[in-house]
């Protein structure tokens, strides 16, 4: 997802905003503020996976200290 995001990102600043109509520029503004806010929601699922991770294996751990 973070390479759409920046490809993405990369399309819209090559934009000529000289030659944009103001309803243009603020369609332009929300699609790179929407931009922001799915790059950070995808660093936030990072972060989870990360958690879900040390998570899944203290639970592992813990089944196989109580199996024994």
């Amino acid at each position: 997802m973070a390479d759409t995001i920046a490809e993405t990102v990369d399309l819209l600043y090559t934009i000529d905003q000289e030659n944009l109509t103001p309803d243009q520029l603020i369609a332009l503004g929300a699609a790179l503020a929407s931009l922001a806010q799915a790059e950070r929601l995808d660093q936030i699922n990072e972060r989870l996976r990360g958690i879900h991770q040390v998570l899944n294996t203290w639970a592992l751990k813990a089944t196989a200290v109580d199996g024994r």
